[in-house]
C-alpha cells in the first residue's frame, strides 16, 4: 500500500494507453502521408492535378518541390500558375483517364 506517493501503476496504464495510440493513430497518418509524398513527387508533364484550392490544371513543368499548372489557353496563350507539391490535392496520370489518383482519403 503506498501512502504518500504516486501509484506505479499510474504510469503504466498511461503509458500503455499511449502505445495503443501510437500504433492505431501516428504511425499508420506517418505511412500514409510518406505514401502520399512519394506519389506526388511522380508528377510528369501531362498529368491533370487539383490544388487545396479547387483549381484543376495539367502539369506543364516540374521543378524539384513545384509545378507548373496550365489552367486555361487565352487568345492562344497558355496562362499558367506556379504551385507548391504540397499544395497538390490530388493527381492523375496522364495514361490513367478513368482513375481517380490519389488524393487524401480523409
Amino acid at each position: 500500500m503506498n501512502s504518500g506517493g504516486v501509484d506505479f501503476s499510474f504510469f503504466l496504464m498511461m503509458g500503455l494507453i499511449f502505445a495503443i495510440f501510437y500504433f492505431l493513430v501516428i504511425r499508420p497518418q506517418q505511412k500514409q502521408q510518406r505514401e502520399r509524398d512519394a506519389f506526388l513527387k511522380t508528377a510528369a508533364k501531362g498529368d491533370d492535378v487539383v490544388t487545396q484550392g479547387g483549381i484543376h490544371g495539367k502539369v506543364a513543368a516540374v521543378d524539384g518541390d513545384a509545378i507548373d499548372v496550365e489552367v486555361a489557353r487565352v487568345r492562344g496563350e497558355k496562362v499558367k500558375l506556379r504551385i507548391s507539391l504540397s499544395k497538390v490535392e490530388q493527381l492523375t496520370k496522364a495514361g490513367k483517364a478513368g482513375d481517380q489518383g490519389k488524393g487524401d482519403e480523409s
